[in-house]
């Protein structure tokens, strides 16, 4: 007996709805069962894209290549019958747009630090599709769990310099979705800031009070001399 279509089922061919610039890509639409045979038609935001016929219930296979952002809409398909009523629609699909990342960067507040003082570290990717996931490195040897961003902000770390091992080179590192994207900053160093001594500003006291004594023992000659040379007249 003649038998009306289930529903069918639109996926990417490829597995992943995650595309970049000028990628093709395929989309299937399938009906499990129904009386052949069978039409599919693809529509993007309701837009007729194109057209399958198959005589049997095999599936319907659309090439599509992605140009730009307008490629990006929703996807859906219908599958018609002889017996069919308007056909069945399937699920809907939409694609996401990645972009390579941008080399990130890393920097802080300060280039000096003091031991037993706090720090921060910012590491910031201008470009490339989020989310993005940082992680911070001391030379070779990573000193954060990965840090996920949803959104176009920095990753921020704080630390503690305890000791002078804690000045040597940091850098950070960046990468999303995009395959083989993975990039590293620029290196950073933190400088040992100097210390000033106690005793520098009871110095710097000292040699003020007795450069004003100078001063004022300079400017008291005069009303010591000249009464004096006229007491002499």
């Amino acid at each position: 007996f003649p038998e009306m279509l289930t529903n069918p089922r639109l996926i990417p061919v490829q597995g992943t709805l995650n595309v970049v610039m000028n990628q093709n890509v395929t989309l299937c639409c399938h009906s499990d069962s129904g009386s052949p045979p069978v039409r599919y038609t693809l529509f993007k935001r309701n837009q007729k894209v194109s057209t399958l016929n198959r005589p049997d219930l095999t599936p319907g296979l659309f090439n599509l290549t992605i140009n730009s952002a307008s490629d990006m809409g929703e996807y859906k398909c219908k599958a018609e019958n002889n017996i069919s009523s308007g056909g069945k629609y399937s699920n809907s699909l939409n694609f996401t747009l990645i972009e390579p990342i941008s080399k990130p960067v890393l920097s802080s507040p300060t280039s000096q630090a003091k031991k037993a003082q706090n720090v921060t570290l910012s590491c910031l990717s201008e470009n490339g599709s989020l989310p993005i996931t940082y992680i911070f490195f001391k030379g070779r040897q990573s000193i954060s769990p990965p840090v996920k961003m949803q959104k176009r902000e920095a990753a921020v770390i704080f630390l503690f310099i305890n000791s002078s091992s804690d000045f040597g080179t940091y850098k950070c590192r960046a990468e999303n979705s995009f395959r083989n994207n993975t990039k590293y900053s620029n290196s950073f160093n933190f400088t040992l800031a100097e210390e000033r001594s106690h005793s520098q500003p009871l110095i710097i006291s000292l040699v003020l009070i007795l450069l004003l004594f100078v001063i004022g023992f300079a400017l008291a000659i005069p009303f010591f001399i000249i009464p004096s040379y006229k007491a002499s007249e």
